[in-house]
């Protein structure tokens, strides 16, 4: 699907609102006016909107991007937000904290729903549902740019030449698949060095998953009747493959050549195996995309099914962020417009609701395929039934998720009174260092919340201050710690003065504070994770922890709660010791499913931090000496080993030596040579 570009479209018109100029300017004066919001900023854009079709942003007072919408008028959708009578909730907050918009026109109200589609995914606004999970799908390739094509899983850009057969749901459905294919049809899943380089069969031969091309073991119109098979069964004619393999193997078996028959049994075996892990496999339904959505909770699970070429090609769940307030037939909307952003449109879309924009969505799909798209709610025979399986698979999903969450919530909760939280934590942030005897030492941040590890949120850090001591557990921690906070005070000032009032509001009494704060609160966990903490927890004692809380008093971070994890006796799980300042340390109960909980956050900071040390050090000991020389280059580099054999006896060399290599001028030599004899 063709994405148009949001930073280039069609017509970009700036309609300047005349509340522009509400702070002051600070040369005329010392006081500054505060930012006008809400519904007076709104009625003033609106006397500038066309009444043509566009895509409207909604900003705030820090120019963040709290709503995008597409509109077939811009003039009488935004005039629709200066009236706050009969708004929901999530509109009316979205509206009062709306302090300037920006409009892009478009020729077409089509072409604003796909503008709108592209601007949510960039942006991620927080009043609109957006598509957590818009990893790319993977796909089977059939090379045709060597003469023995070869069988492969391929993901991203389609720039390779052959034939593609996809999307699968995920890589493990693709993975299955080609397994049981190279049993069934025999063909190479090497790379064409790999091919080149083959002076025998190799092991994919012997245990008879492939035929072995490389070596002439099968003559080339063998191999290329091979191919023409396996593209037969992945373009949907398996039954006529199924049958002709038959007819083959009888033949053999007539003939007296069981071992003929034997293989192509197998093959036979395989292709079974492939079709029986399919699923639910329809007859008349030739390419669709199945969209079934379930609400539940107050959550919305939305299950995808893949049916190419009349098979199953697996299914994928989708847990899209969308405030209650949302209608369901709104979310799968908005969700079906963004998941076709930058994937392939089938001729038909099954989806379980009625969309409110139905035949807009089906024009827009239309237009940026070039082919006609149906999207429909099939209400009986084989399409009704496809829907009905995606539909029980999203309920299962989505109970599965509650579950998951529920679990989660109750072990946050009592984190929160085990460390005597004001109230259980929205993101735990946990911190481990990693080092040989302060070789290639690194840091790294794991972060969870309610719905788990958070894995996109994890960071690493390369330890290298000069400061720090090498092999300083505490200088390492210190270093990490005052780096992260100092980037979070740059980042997200405004987030940290939120949570501290909502800390401050928790002893004061009054209820207009106390109305004030709670509703900051519920705007704040509108976003999936927040970027501050509730807890830090440091895999360390008493001295870990005291140096972290001197790092960051040092920058002026005194509100967030630090816990020191030590391992107890022997290094016993189940006997950590807990450490907060000013109180004595204490252990769990044994059994504890709160220490357990914390347990599983230390060992997950442990291995994120042994894995990064490993790649940092592996790295580093695969890395040349000549790479640090400036001035040196590939063609450079491999002419001094050459010529010297090594790095090391480069390193040794004198200047007439290195002056006599092919392609090092006499300033060249100079420069490595100095570079190894400081």
């Amino acid at each position: 699907m063709n994405k148009p570009d949001p930073q280039v479209p069609n017509k970009t018109t700036n309609f300047d609102s005349d509340n522009s100029d509400t702070i002051a300017n600070s040369d005329t004066s010392t006081k500054t006016e505060p930012v006008k919001v809400g519904v007076e900023v709104i009625k003033d854009f609106v006397k500038r909107l066309p009444m043509g079709p566009g895509v409207y942003r909604m900003l705030d007072a820090q120019e963040n991007v709290l709503y995008v919408g597409k509109a077939r008028s811009l003039k009488k959708r935004v005039s629709s937000y200066t009236r706050l009578q009969g708004q929901p909730n999530r509109t009316m907050r979205m509206i009062m904290a709306t302090s300037s918009m920006e409009f892009i026109e478009t020729e077409t109200e089509p072409e604003a729903l796909l503008l709108e589609a592209n601007l949510i995914k960039q942006l991620r606004p927080r009043f609109n549902v957006l598509l957590r999970d818009d990893k790319s799908f993977p796909y089977i390739l059939v090379s045709s740019d060597h003469p023995s094509p070869a069988l492969i899983k391929h993901r991203g850009a389609r720039t390779r030449k052959g034939d593609y057969f996809g999307p699968f749901a995920n890589a493990s459905a693709v993975n299955d698949t080609i397994t049981a294919m190279q049993k069934a049809f025999l063909l190479r899943n090497c790379t064409d060095s790999y091919f080149a380089n083959r002076s025998r069969p190799c092991l994919q031969y012997q245990i008879k998953r492939c035929a072995a091309p490389c070596t002439n073991e099968i003559s080339k119109d063998g191999y290329n009747q091979l191919v023409k098979e396996a593209k037969a069964f992945l373009s949907g004619r398996s039954h006529q493959i199924k049958k002709d393999m038959a007819t083959a193997m009888e033949e053999a078996a007539e003939q007296r050549d069981y071992e003929t028959a034997a293989v192509f049994r197998d093959r036979i075996s395989a292709l079974s195996h492939v079709q029986s892990h399919q699923g639910i496999n329809p007859q008349n339904t030739e390419e669709a995309d199945v969209f079934a959505l379930h609400n539940e909770g107050g959550q919305s699970c939305i299950q995808v099914f893949f049916f190419r070429t009349w098979q199953n090609w697996g299914n994928r769940s989708y847990f899209p962020k969308a405030d209650k307030s949302y209608e369901a037939e709104e979310i799968l909307q908005s969700f079906i417009t963004q998941f076709y952003g930058d994937k392939p449109v089938p001729k038909l879309v099954l989806i379980s609701h009625q969309l409110p924009e139905q035949s807009l969505l089906e024009q827009a799909l239309s237009a940026s395929t070039n082919r006609k798209i149906e999207v429909i709610q099939p209400k009986r025979g084989e399409k009704k039934e496809l829907l009905d399986h995606a539909l029980s698979n999203a309920k299962g999903a989505l109970g599965r998720k509650l579950a998951e969450t529920s679990s989660q919530t109750r072990l946050l909760k009592g984190v929160g009174e085990a460390f005597n939280l004001d109230r259980p934590p929205r993101r735990i942030d946990v911190y481990d260092n990693s080092h040989i005897q302060g070789a290639h030492a690194v840091g790294a941040m794991i972060v969870t919340g309610s719905e788990g590890f958070a894995k996109k949120q994890y960071r690493k850090f390369n330890i290298n201050a000069s400061e720090t001591t090498p092999g300083d557990d505490y200088a390492m921690m210190r270093e990490v710690l005052t780096r992260r906070f100092k980037r979070l005070l740059k980042e997200a000032p405004d987030e940290i003065n939120s949570t501290a009032r909502f800390r401050d509001a928790a002893a004061n009494t009054t209820n207009n504070h106390q109305e004030r704060d709670q509703e900051q609160l519920s705007q704040s966990e509108t976003t999936d994770i927040p970027q501050w903490p509730d807890l830090v927890l440091i895999d360390g004692g008493q001295g870990q922890l005291q140096a972290v809380r001197t790092a960051l008093e040092e920058i002026g971070i005194t509100h967030i709660p630090l816990v020191g994890i030590a391992k107890g006796p022997d290094r016993d799980a189940g006997k950590e010791k807990f450490f907060i300042h000013g109180k004595p340390s204490f252990m769990f109960k044994e059994r504890d499913p709160v220490l357990y909980f914390v347990q599983r956050l230390r060992d997950e900071a442990h291995r994120f931090a042994i894995g990064t040390h490993r790649s940092k050090r592996k790295k580093e000991n695969l890395a040349n000496p000549l790479d640090e020389v400036t001035g040196i280059g590939p063609a450079r580099k491999r002419a001094l080993l050459r010529h010297f054999g090594s790095a090391k006896a480069v390193s040794r060399a004198g200047l007439g030596d290195l002056e006599a290599v092919e392609g090092i001028s006499a300033k060249i030599a100079r420069i490595i040579y100095n570079h190894f004899h400081e």
